[in-house]
């Protein structure tokens, strides 16, 4: 009898798991390729720009996004990063004092006129990076978390990879600075120019948001002393913030919901700016490279904003702790149940034109991998993903179970494939 028992185990096995491979198989269902939308054309007065919407990174516009150009001060979003980033880890504390060296005292451009060995708190040195644009305070704090502003830069290099930024992105320094405007600070080891498309800035900003979003608390003061003793404030260079509307110089370019990010401007680059905006519940990054004017970059800021939040909205088509039709329940293995019911993770949003009637969306499920849907099974557990897909454009989101599955005693399951087997037999005899 024993090799009986072996023998009936084994076949049972064998067709309980090939029912779940059909199973799982049948689950799947195709993607349909769409066609994209046909270009638009802004008439944009500029050598590159870009627009995408900040939670989910689709890209809505873009005009020559992929050439690498100067970025000239917007490159000091990157240092904002990995200024937010010390933070956070611990390794530096807002108020923690940073020192000015000579070099730093010394760089040009946009500056709060630091002194040699002048001390100020990295929240004050921040908030002359953010909304004044110092490159005495960038070079400070690149120095104090770098060791050396060369060092730093490697460190944005680095941080480029881990984006995936283009392969021309590039930095030599922490202000976007041209080298020969660095004279005798000139990085050594670190050869070329700073270097971003308006696609690497895009991505620079996304993450921003995604991860320090905080930042946006200082780019949005349209003015603030650096010091109590000083007589006038730093000016915002972003004439855009919605928070100037009341301000006679720069009413007239103030935009709703704009509150970042980052300006720049230098001979060889032109005018630039990365801004982000925020209107019922979608923010948008636009990126403008490469004007010829200061009011400019704004104005044809303004033209690829108005055309995001025209047109688009940000589309919730599932919603948290929601059933998927074509996938209910996902099938499990060596449980008291063979089945358990699944739900998404969480909500799944997705960039659509305005209007866009429901049967554009397609959704498609697919369990996990067969190693991963075996009992004891807990609530929450990932059993499988669900995609949402529109216009060529997809997001995707977790399918968690919605119970616990406990595992089953071995004769409980030696008896269900006993089962299984036999139904399977009678079905093949009589179709």
């Amino acid at each position: 009898m024993r090799w009986l028992f072996r023998y009936v185990k084994k076949i049972c096995s064998v067709v309980a798991v090939t029912l779940l491979l059909n199973a799982s198989l049948t689950l799947v269902q195709p993607t349909p390729v769409q066609a994209a939308d046909t270009p638009v054309d802004l008439k944009l007065n500029a050598k590159s720009a870009i627009l995408m919407e900040a939670s989910t990174g689709q890209i809505l516009y873009e005009y020559n996004a992929d050439e690498a150009l100067p970025p000239a001060s917007m490159a000091k979003m990157m240092t904002e990063y990995l200024v937010m980033e010390a933070i956070k880890s611990g390794k530096i504390d807002k108020t923690t004092m940073v020192t000015t060296s000579k070099y730093a005292s010394e760089v040009i451009g946009s500056q709060i006129l630091l002194a040699e060995g002048e001390q100020a708190t990295v929240d004050d040195m921040f908030s002359a990076l953010s909304i004044y644009s110092a490159n005495d305070a960038a070079v400070a704090l690149a120095e104090h978390i770098g060791g050396t502003e060369e060092n730093f830069a490697k460190m944005m290099n680095e941080k480029a990879k881990e984006f995936g930024l283009s392969e021309q992105a590039h930095f030599i320094n922490a202000t976007g600075l041209g080298r020969a405007d660095l004279g005798k600070y000139a990085p050594q080891n670190l050869q070329g120019e700073t270097l971003l498309s308006a696609r690497d800035a895009a991505i620079i900003a996304y993450n921003i948001l995604k991860d320090h979003k905080e930042v946006l608390e200082y780019t949005k003061i349209p003015a603030k002393k650096f010091r109590e003793r000083d007589t006038t404030p730093m000016i915002n260079w972003n004439w855009m913030l919605w928070d100037n509307r009341n301000t006679t110089n720069f009413k007239r370019y103030a935009y709703e919901g704009l509150d970042g990010l980052k300006t720049g401007s230098t001979n060889e680059a032109g005018y630039c700016f990365t801004g982000t905006a925020e209107r019922n519940g979608m923010r948008l990054i636009s990126v403008v490279m490469g004007t010829l004017t200061e009011p400019s970059r704004f104005e044809e800021t303004r033209k690829v904003l108005d055309y995001g939040f025209t047109n688009f909205e940000l589309k919730q088509v599932l919603g948290a702790k929601a059933e998927i039709d074509s996938m209910k329940t996902v099938n499990i293995k060596k449980g008291v149940k063979t089945q358990v019911p699944v739900v998404t993770e969480t909500a799944v949003s997705i960039v659509a034109k305005k209007g866009a009637a429901a049967d554009q969306f397609t959704i498609t499920a697919a369990p996990a991998d067969e190693s991963k849907l075996i009992a004891p099974i807990t609530q929450g557990q990932v059993l499988g993903t669900v995609k949402v897909s529109y216009n060529g454009n997809e997001q995707t989101a977790n399918l968690v179970a919605a119970e616990d599955v406990e595992q089953g005693s071995w004769i409980r399951l030696f008896f269900r494939a006993i089962k299984d087997f036999f139904v399977d037999t009678v079905k093949g005899v009589t179709s």
